[in-house]
């Protein structure tokens, strides 16, 4: 997803092409058809099949759901398969996030993975390689970095961020798309995308953002910090137009919780406004099927919908995720 230059939009599908520069084919594993892994037409003469991807951290971002069919296709064909691993941008102390339901599996959610799951694309790749998660494990070689640490987010690294996408277009970005893109799947708010801070913001002609952002700072979120803005659209129909919104500022990478502040800002919305955007939404007629996926359940959505509070869902995730943390163990390398 995204080709190879991380331009294309998200969804947008990509195709096959010949590179102007090498005249080498290119394959799309993001194709019509739907194309979602390397056919074994793809893979004839290929000796090793090497993945050199930044990932975001968050399981719904498609990388990793990448990696992984094509680690099964890879198995398949007899072709070895190498990560030249990279840093998770959001640390690899953080695990967080409803769990996966198999129900749910799709691109956006392949593996059996909290949404954070604080691990490199090498070490992922170890555990879905060695604990049954494909159908055909590959022979697999791992290069390890040097010098990360699991408590380093990317700002620690030194390292340039490249863009992985156009809505990741900062070292920060990773970080304020897990923490507000499930607050995009609803829908009828505007996020910031088309401007230069995608996900730091949320938007509407309706929002009393005032009210909003100091129901949020009431939760004393650790590390996070909402204030009420003027925020112009950067795309779509409304473009150019000027809402209320709130902006998110994340001033503790490294301790905030970012996936619960998805459920926070619907619950303050419904909470200091009265206004419950996934009922508007459903008495809408609104599919949620993306939202299902990305949570990788639908339990997310029921339990919001019947107005369990949030700190209820977050602490329902602790058994999830604590015994993801033992069962990842074995296949961490740093």
């Amino acid at each position: 997803e995204h080709g190879l230059d991380g331009k294309a939009s998200a969804g947008t599908e990509v195709r096959n092409y010949t590179d102007s520069d090498t005249g080498l084919p290119v394959f799309s594993l993001y194709g019509p058809g739907p194309v979602r892994k390397p056919t074994p037409a793809m893979l004839e003469n290929i000796d090793i099949l090497v993945y050199d991807l930044q990932d975001t951290g968050a399981r719904s971002y498609t990388f990793i759901s990448s990696m992984g069919l094509a680690m099964d296709a890879c198995g398949e064909a007899g072709v070895a398969f190498m990560v030249l691993d990279r840093p998770n941008p959001l640390g690899g102390m953080r695990v967080e996030g409803p769990l996966f339901n198999p129900r749910f599996k799709s691109l956006v959610g392949q593996w059996p993975i909290p949404y954070v799951y604080g691990m490199t694309s090498g070490e992922l790749a170890r555990m879905i390689n060695g604990s049954g998660m494909i159908e055909h494990p590959c022979l697999l070689y791992v290069v390890p970095m040097l010098g990360w640490k699991r408590s380093m987010v990317w700002k620690d690294t030194g390292l340039k961020w490249r863009p992985t996408s156009p809505l990741v277009p900062h070292a920060h970005s990773p970080l304020y798309q897990v923490a507000m893109g499930m607050v995009g799947e609803i829908g009828g708010v505007d996020l910031g995308f088309g401007t230069s801070r995608p996900f730091e913001v949320v938007g509407a002609s309706w929002l009393e953002a005032e009210k909003v952002a100091r129901r949020l700072n009431d939760y004393q979120l650790t590390g996070v910090r909402f204030s009420a803005i003027k925020s112009v659209v950067g795309r779509g129909s409304q473009k150019g137009r000027t809402l209320p919104a709130v902006k998110v500022d994340i001033i503790d990478a490294s301790s905030a919780p970012l996936t619960p502040v998805n459920l926070f800002v619907i619950e303050a919305i419904r909470l200091a406004q009265g206004r419950d955007m996934m009922q508007i939404q459903t008495k809408a007629g609104k599919k949620w099927g993306l939202f299902d996926k990305v949570n990788g359940t639908d339990a997310t959505r029921k339990d919001m919908l019947n107005g369990r509070s949030v700190k209820q869902i977050v602490r329902s995730w602790s058994d999830g995720v604590n015994a993801f943390r033992q069962a990842r163990t074995p296949y961490l390398i740093y």
